[in-house]
């Protein structure tokens, strides 16, 4: 079999990267300029949401070109692939089937002879029986009192999307119930989560596929300490308060948690793409199953407009092809996420880990180093307060920082003036960052001429808006599917695997023998190198343990 032609050495590649020579004089407001219509033009729809990409910096050319790439990369086919189960997953020889997770019921997907689509739903139904009974009243605690707390416990993904979803939906939630998270094994994450809370009254939910998650396991144990504290030491109160979502059994059952309340998920299911899993029950609970099924169907109708939709309107592609050429052909490092909506606060936090574990790596497909750049660095606030914070930057700084605007149409709020003030600063903001303010423009208000260059604003900024109607669960669902599939196409082009993170393995080793050397009565012989012996010597004085 030939070797892959790297990338770099595509046509395509050479194609965009002559042609961004080519128009690096060329600035936004010349591109409006020659076409009045490019406003309605650049633009896509799909899954209830609408893209505006037409204040990138881009031309007809650019978007052949990006098309060009796509499809010498075999997009077409690789998401075929991935839509049908194969093991795309290379390093690990896994399917990535997250789009499995919101298939209605009906359909069928078979991986390995098995209709993955029936497991999902068996573990649906589950979750929603269980989650009606909590909601309900009908599930009590070890007292015979009814659950008014619900606590998820778990790290990374098992905690970023449920964190992140509670948050996004809460106008939707049961506002009798308090529901709270706990992920870092810092003790005052779980201290502050628990504080006031009554054991007898309080649900916790310990999500972790292997049950041995150190950080999971250890804020878990603390969880039982506490709960046990709090009701008389009885060790079968346990089978009341707790409850898992794992796929390993033993170590469930010898937590205390009755297996029947033990929801699993599968290894096709990287945990960043878990939140529609059984991973999201704290979700179910908090907004009820039909919210949770409704969130499901935007997923779904965001992947098959994915899957079935033309590049050129194709939002999660168009949305990658443009991440691809500011990343790679304009130098931008960064991508700034802009919810203008206070519910979407933890929403550039989830995509951090959605966008950089994904594409944070530096070789192909087939072990060779890439010479060229992958996944960009995605942070982010919500609007408007990033405006009074790090808009400096984005306005007058020497970084390209592209920007995503997201914002709905109509408000969750009754304080409708006030959502008309937030969206007028998304639209402000995009137009400012496109257009600037030149100096002649400043000098023409009367500005002194010593202040001129601090007033001039160069434009050419970057940005894209997502607008839709409205923050249902349907419309994040669809808005984290689009993330998800762009994600995707970006480590297609790039030829990496997108579903893997041996990264974050290396650190959890050496934590293991560090912890042991902290704990250890006397000081071992420490094999570090000398700033890491000389910190945990430092540690182990500032405790009194030498």
């Amino acid at each position: 079999m030939d070797k892959p032609v790297p990338l770099t050495q595509r046509p395509q590649w050479q194609a965009l990267a002559e042609h961004a020579t080519a128009i690096a004089g060329t600035r936004l407001r010349d591109l409006f300029a020659a076409d009045p219509a490019r406003g309605q033009r650049l633009t896509a729809e799909g899954a209830g949401l609408y893209l505006d990409y037409s204040k990138q910096r881009v031309d007809e050319d650019t978007l052949r070109l990006l098309l060009e790439l796509a499809d010498a990369c075999e997009l077409s086919a690789r998401t075929a692939a991935m839509f049908a189960g194969e093991h795309i997953n290379r390093t690990e020889d896994r399917a990535v089937l997250h789009v499995a997770l919101r298939m209605p019921k009906g359909e069928r997907l078979e991986v390995d002879g098995v209709d993955v689509v029936a497991q999902v739903h068996e573990v649906l139904d589950r979750m929603a029986a269980f989650a009606d009974r909590v909601r309900g009243g009908q599930w009590t605690g070890h007292s015979g009192r009814r659950i008014r707390n619900v606590i998820s416990i778990g790290i990374g993904g098992s905690d970023l999307g449920p964190v992140m979803a509670y948050e996004a939906l809460r106008d939707f939630s049961n506002r009798d119930m308090h529901f709270g998270f706990v992920s870092n094994v810092d003790g005052t994450d779980f201290s502050e989560a628990v504080r006031g809370l009554d054991p007898a009254e309080t649900l916790f939910i310990v999500c972790s596929k292997t049950f041995t998650t150190l950080e999971t396991l250890a804020n878990a144990h603390a969880a039982r300490t506490w709960c046990l504290d709090g009701l008389g030491g009885d060790a079968s109160a346990v089978a009341k308060h707790f409850v898992a979502v794992s796929t390993n059994a033993d170590g469930v059952r010898d937590f205390g948690i009755d297996t029947d309340n033990m929801f699993g998920f599968w290894d096709w299911v990287g945990g960043r793409y878990s939140m529609d899993s059984a991973i999201g029950l704290s979700t179910m609970i908090a907004i009820g199953p039909e919210n949770f099924r409704d969130m499901l169907a935007g997923f779904h109708e965001m992947d098959e407009h994915f899957r079935d939709t033309p590049f050129e309107r194709n939002l999660p592609v168009l949305m990658a092809l443009v991440a691809i050429w500011n990343n790679d052909f304009l130098g931008a490092d960064t991508v700034a996420v802009l919810p203008y909506a206070q519910y979407l606060k933890r929403f550039p936090a989830y995509l951090q880990q959605l966008t950089m574990e994904s594409n944070g790596k530096s070789v192909t497909l087939d072990g060779r180093r890439v010479d060229y750049q992958t996944g960009p660095v995605y942070w982010g606030e919500p609007g408007t307060n990033g405006q009074h914070s790090f808009y400096q930057l984005i306005h007058q700084g020497t970084r390209l920082v592209p920007c995503d605007f997201i914002g709905f149409c109509e408000p969750l709020s009754p304080l409708r003036e006030q959502h008309d003030l937030l969206m007028a600063n998304l639209f402000a903001q995009g137009e400012a960052l496109a257009f600037g303010k030149a100096a002649d423009e400043v000098r023409a208000e009367g500005v002194a001429d010593a202040l001129v260059p601090h007033k001039t604003f160069e434009g050419n900024r970057p940005s894209s808006t997502i607008l839709a109607q409205k923050l249902t669960p349907h419309a994040l669902g669809a808005l984290v599917a689009l993330y998800e599939h762009s994600v995707f196409v970006q480590g297609v082009v790039w030829d990496i695997d997108s579903f893997d993170q041996w990264g974050v393995e290396l650190g959890k080793v050496l934590a293991k023998q560090t912890a042991s050397e902290l704990a250890a009565a006397r000081l071992p012989e420490l094999r570090h190198d000398s700033s890491t012996n000389a910190l945990i010597r430092r540690y182990r004085e500032q405790r009194g343990t030498h």
